[in-house]
């Protein structure tokens, strides 16, 4: 299980717990197919960092580069969903953070995905 958690004390914390019930912290994880070579990825990317850094948006574009290289796979904005903790919701000004859940609509999953494809 993945548990994703905000407060005003910590921030944001991302966790994993196994089966036996043990957890640990993570600055980014994976799960599912080719979850080994995805960790790989994103830990390469983020060494020696505490956190990736940037804004929600580069790091939503981090999280679909990482899918797309090891899956090696390129994506449509209707074929994946991705969901935020603490960015502002479409239409509200970037420093609202909000500390809700929410899931990104296909038209900011395809302003991602143009983002990378602009840098690439």
């Amino acid at each position: 299980m993945t548990l994703i958690s905000l407060d005003d004390e910590h921030g944001p914390s991302l966790y994993k717990v196994d089966p036996a019930g043990y957890y640990t912290g993570y600055k980014a994880t994976a799960s599912g197919p080719k979850q080994q070579e995805a960790i790989n990825f994103l830990e390469k990317k983020l060494k020696n960092k505490e956190a990736a850094s940037g804004t929600w948006e580069e790091v939503v574009e981090l999280a679909i580069t990482t899918l797309s290289t090891v899956l090696s796979q390129d994506f449509k904005a209707t074929e994946i969903e991705i969901g935020v903790v603490g960015a502002p919701k479409e239409g509200e000004p970037e420093g609202e953070a909000s500390t809700f859940f929410r899931k990104l609509s296909v038209e900011e999953i395809d302003k991602r995905l143009q983002s990378i494809a602009e840098k690439d």
